[in-house]
């Protein structure tokens, strides 16, 4: 049978879909932020660090110290520098883009989290990072995955892949040698800036942050990775269709009338628990900028009016 989901036209009506509804969906804000999160994990399992979504909502949230934090040296990077590469990719001039990246920002700043758990890595792949960016988002001669696949490929073999120095060992008996260094993959780089390529090939709206699924070991075939590339689209603009209707419901159920003054911040705050499922008091202090006293009787309140769900 033939697979349509392997189709450039297919894959690239999905995600006309999705665009369109996200120009007019109530819900376009809360997608983009849970997108970021998808994005961010689909982009640590491409670099070697798994980590899921709800460990990023963990450490987002304040309940936890970055995921993988404590798991050795083994680690190719701290997730805390993935995860600012991964949000500063979507960093661009659409607006509700951006309200919910500074939003983001507010609840975990990325930027300082990566200085103090990662700067070795911001070094060591920040240039890589920049170029890779500015050759895939460099304007495109036509608009088709075949030409996005060729610029990947090409600017894959731009990339010098930096190389850790080799540990020192010593033995027991005083003998000393040092391993080999290990050379990273790049790959998670270039998926970084797929979405940014899209919306520079006008393939899209703004930059989709879960429209990173590129496959683990690239094809140097530009047919067969356009191929992979359009199957990815269908797949995730798909399930994000299916999410943005989620998103609508949950919206929908929400209590249209609220009693509350016109200042309260209950309904901002019902928005940002669809967001950012359960936010703790001091969390919500500091994004809707109230005492903590405060934000516990809001939480409270919201609780009340949604009946705790």
């Amino acid at each position: 049978m033939h697979d349509f989901s392997a189709s450039p036209d297919h894959a690239l009506l999905v995600l006309g879909r999705l665009d369109g509804r996200l120009c007019n969906s109530p819900a376009a804000d809360i997608w983009l932020a849970r997108a970021r999160l998808k994005g961010a994990s689909m982009l640590s399992g491409f670099a070697g660090v798994p980590v899921s979504v709800a460990e990023l909502q963990n450490w987002i949230c304040g309940r936890t110290p970055p995921p993988r934090h404590s798991e050795g040296l083994n680690d190719p990077l701290s997730v805390a520098a993935l995860f600012h590469f991964a949000l500063s990719a979507s960093d661009d001039r659409d607006p509700i883009a951006q309200a919910t990246l500074n939003i983001s920002r507010t609840l975990l700043d990325d930027r300082k989290e990566a200085g103090l758990w990662a700067p070795e890595d911001l070094v060591r792949f920040g240039p890589s990072w920049r170029m890779a960016q500015m050759l895939l988002e460099a304007p495109y001669p036509a608009g088709t995955l075949l030409g996005i696949a060729q610029r990947l490929i090409d600017a894959r073999g731009s990339l010098d892949a930096p190389v850790t120095e080799g540990h020192l060992v010593t033995t027991a008996d005083g003998r000393q040698w040092r391993i080999d260094p290990r050379r990273f993959d790049m790959g998670w780089v270039l998926a970084c800036h797929l979405p940014g390529a899209l919306l520079a090939a006008g393939l899209s709206l703004r930059r989709l942050p879960s429209l990173v699924g590129l496959p683990r070991f690239m094809p140097d075939d530009a047919g067969s990775l356009a191929k992979a590339i359009a199957a990815m689209i269908a797949r995730q603009a798909g399930q994000g269709l299916i999410e943005l209707d989620r998103l609508e419901a949950k919206l929908a159920r929400l209590p249209k009338e609220l009693r509350v003054t016109r200042r309260s911040k209950a309904p901002l705050l019902m928005r940002l628990e669809l967001a950012y499922p359960g936010l703790g008091k001091m969390a919500v202090a500091r994004l809707l900028g109230i005492s903590h006293q405060g934000a516990t009787k809001l939480v409270a309140q919201v609780e009340r009016l949604t009946g705790g769900h």
